[in-house]
């Protein structure tokens, strides 16, 4: 760990996916790592469990205490975007004026030691970039990797390799979100989307397409920038570029896409090399297209077909990307992270292509009120994909309540007749009196408190 010299990381947030995967970092390199976060979670729990203190309430006396045997030099203060303002703590320190980064600060300063793979995208990031990882550490190099959820592979989201060798690499997911991935100058650099998303922040699609081809730009003269062949029809970047895609002329894409026995298989074209029957494992159309744009960044690390082949069989993916919780011949119930219309669409047709004969129930929801107003037509048309959509109130995230926009005015826009509203924690009992076959939970905010008790309601039938 070359880049810092603290001996105190405070982070105001910790349990967030990304700054939790940093504590870990600094904690592997035994600096004193503490945190606050809003709420307990498994996440939280976990870092406990790993010697990091944690508390869930904006205390200003604990935390002098902390900080009162430190100089400031000595104390790095790591906070989320997501901490309001006027967090009674973020307060303190900055009339403190102690040191204060945003946790994409911190990260771009870790990844100028190592070659840096970076993945950027609307959707797909996550298991791209944790695919990715799983190829370069099936294949031996010497690889760090922060991702944004917790491979089943690994179990962690962040991945540890030697920081002594020169030659080591780093993978990072870009996050669009407040531009953090400007902080970011990869030697190689993938876009898989760039579909319009956080408008709070942005404003309007065309600077969020500004912000992404920023980020295109940013990649190292002498660097490899791969995009999905959608994104560079949209983006009109002018860089030297590598395209991939699915079905489409690309110069690594994938077809000839096929379901057998519920697995993926498919060929990809990978530059001048044909790789046939490839077998990918996690489902989804999606993810062989995320699975094209990790071939592309081994091939340019010149790893071994061979490995690559088995990288891709053995991959079993991310908690939160459809995560089989329940598999069995009476039921099947999958839960995932999507929040995204496209995510939503994206989800939903995998499941709908692996079982095809089957009733597909979805639970849905909704995360942010301002992302439900940008996009409720395009949530009202991915939700109609369903057979049965049981429907529950936004998650707020950060955000107070809009006028007028509910999960009510979600409901009135969806056609499909077998539609429900139904309170979070009457969710359990409304479930006990529906048959399911094939049952999805999709959300960003606090759904997943839920998955537990639907899997033991679920197993309990089985």
């Amino acid at each position: 760990m070359k880049a810092f010299n603290y001996k105190i990381v405070y982070f105001l947030g910790i349990g967030g996916i990304g700054m939790s995967a940093l504590a870990r970092y600094f904690n592997h390199y035994k600096l004193l790592v503490s945190g606050y976060d809003k709420t307990e979670t498994v996440l939280t729990k976990e870092l406990v469990k790993e010697g990091i203190d944690i508390h869930y309430d904006e205390n200003i006396t604990s935390l002098k205490l902390l900080l009162r045997n430190y100089t400031k030099e000595e104390v790095l203060i790591v906070y989320t975007p997501a901490v309001p303002k006027d967090h009674a703590e973020l307060v303190y320190l900055q009339q403190e004026r102690y040191e204060i980064q945003k946790r994409s600060q911190v990260l771009g300063t870790i990844t100028k030691q190592f070659k840096t793979i970076a993945i950027a995208g609307t959707h797909g990031k996550t298991t791209t970039s944790s695919l990715v990882a799983h190829i370069l550490k099936s294949a031996g190099l010497n690889c760090f990797a922060f991702l944004g959820g917790i491979t089943t592979n690994y179990n962690t989201n962040l991945l540890l390799g030697d920081a002594n060798d020169s030659n080591a690499l780093i993978v990072v997911e870009a996050d669009e979100y407040d531009r953090s991935f400007l902080t970011l100058h990869p030697d190689i650099a993938v876009i898989t989307s760039a579909d319009a998303d956080h408008l709070d922040i942005y404003g309007d699609e065309s600077f969020v397409h500004e912000s992404y081809t920023l980020f295109a730009n940013q990649v190292k003269e002498n660097g490899v920038l791969i995009v999905n062949k959608n994104v560079d029809n949209v983006l009109r970047l002018t860089r030297n570029r590598l395209c991939y895609g699915v079905s489409l002329e690309a110069d690594y894409h994938a077809e000839n896409v096929r379901v057998e026995n519920a697995t993926f298989f498919y060929d990809v074209e990978a530059g001048d090399e044909a790789m046939k029957d490839l077998q990918l494992g996690i489902p989804g159309r999606h993810n062989v297209e995320n699975s094209v744009a990790a071939i592309a960044i081994a091939k340019q690390l010149n790893i071994e077909t061979s490995k690559i082949v088995e990288a891709l069989r053995s991959f079993k993916g991310v908690k939160r990307r459809f995560d089989y919780r329940v598999k069995t011949n009476s039921v099947v119930y999958v839960d995932d992270y999507a929040h995204h219309p496209e995510e939503l669409k994206a989800t939903i047709s995998a499941a709908k292509s692996l079982y095809p004969d089957k009733k597909i129930t979805g639970i849905f929801q909704p995360h942010l009120f301002s992302r439900t107003r940008d996009f409720a037509n395009e949530f009202a048309a991915s939700l109609d994909m369903l057979d049965e959509i049981i429907l529950l109130e936004i998650y707020p995230a950060r955000e107070k309540p809009i006028e007028g926009v509910n999960s009510q005015m979600l409901l009135d826009k969806m056609k499909s007749k077998n539609k429900h509203l139904v309170k979070k924690e009457n969710l359990i009992a409304f479930l006990e009196k529906q048959k399911v076959e094939v049952l999805l939970t999709m959300g960003a905010g606090d759904i997943d408190t839920l998955i537990e008790p639907i899997e033991q309601l679920l197993k309990s039938r089985s």
